[in-house]
């Protein structure tokens, strides 16, 4: 069994069955021996996304995110302590914050992250795209 971690755009794209997405993205995803986990960390990055108003989305963050998780069998993984003090043991290729305390989870609960994000793939951990 695969521990598969999303990034926040994947799980967007996921949800509404973007074509942009890779194939060998969607057959993991699909693949019942893989659990599929989108971070706390997401949940926030969605929340200040849509509260600036660029990310439009039919209901607001807070009925959205936990029906799309449930409608596709996607586990929710918190944020702990241990995965934030990970922080300090990252090197610093990517600046967005919340891609790097997903980088941190992935470490901290060796997943894969299924991601386009090409920053990401510098780090010492598992990506899939």
């Amino acid at each position: 069994m695969k521990f598969l971690l999303l990034d926040t755009c994947t799980f967007l794209w996921l949800i509404k069955g973007d074509d942009a997405l890779p194939s060998k993205v969607i057959t993991a995803f699909v693949d019942p021996n893989n659990e599929v986990y989108l971070s706390a960390v997401s949940a926030w990055e969605i929340n200040v996304k849509y509260k600036l108003g660029r990310l439009p989305l039919p209901l607001q963050p807070d009925r959205f995110i936990p029906k799309e998780r449930k409608r596709h069998f996607i586990f929710s993984l918190n944020l702990s302590e241990q995965d934030t003090l990970h922080l300090c043991k990252l090197p610093t290729p990517h600046k967005d914050p919340f891609d790097r305390m997903l980088v941190c989870q992935a470490i901290e609960h060796s997943m894969t992250i299924l991601t386009p994000d090409p920053l990401i793939t510098q780090y010492p951990i598992r990506c899939l795209w």
